[in-house]
């Protein structure tokens, strides 16, 4: 017998959504459309373990003087079970492994965002130097009405360097 008292608020119920639990069957080679009898027994065996392993892990919890429940407190409800465990500890392995990636994914983006802000900031710098060969407002977009030249599309414009310019006197003969 077990040392907790069963609550009977759920009696009756359905827990679990009939569509997720046809699909749990199905993928263990039940048919597509299973019985709402064999779906409802499976709700209330899930929901029971559920429900002791949830109680195993409280108890655990409060044996060391905590209000809260922590992973290694289902980690020690499920100690017996090593199939259990195992799968619990490879799923939150799976769960490390994808923040690390998401981590990881939202350094690079943020790494060509910070690169991108750069390049307009130089692009910003060249066009004030330049002396406003950019029609339209402030920004460097075409007012309203006006076309950019280019079908609406964005032309990069590069400036050429003084230092490209200036010729020596020799400079303008080729040499073979």
């Amino acid at each position: 017998m077990e040392p907790r008292a069963r609550a009977g608020k759920n009696v009756g119920k359905m827990n679990f959504g009939h569509p997720e639990l046809a699909q749990l069957l199905f993928s263990h080679g039940d048919s597509r459309t299973p019985l709402n009898e064999t779906v409802r027994v499976l709700d209330e065996i899930v929901t029971e373990f559920i429900q002791g392993v949830a109680f195993e892990a409280a108890r655990a919890a409060h044996h060391a003087g905590r209000q809260k429940v922590k992973f290694e407190d289902f980690i020690f409800a499920l100690r017996r079970n090593s199939r259990f465990l195992g799968k619990v500890q490879e799923v939150f392995e799976k769960k490390k492994e994808i923040e690390a990636a998401r981590k990881n994914f939202n350094i690079e983006d943020q790494l060509t965002k910070d690169t991108e802000k750069e390049e307009k900031e130089k692009g910003k710098e060249g066009g004030k130097e330049g002396g406003g060969e950019k029609a339209g407002n402030k920004r460097g977009r075409p007012k309203k009405g006006e076309k950019d030249g280019n079908g609406g599309k964005k032309q990069k414009i590069m400036d050429v360097g003084e230092e490209d310019l200036e010729l020596d006197e020799g400079d303008d003969d080729l040499e073979l």
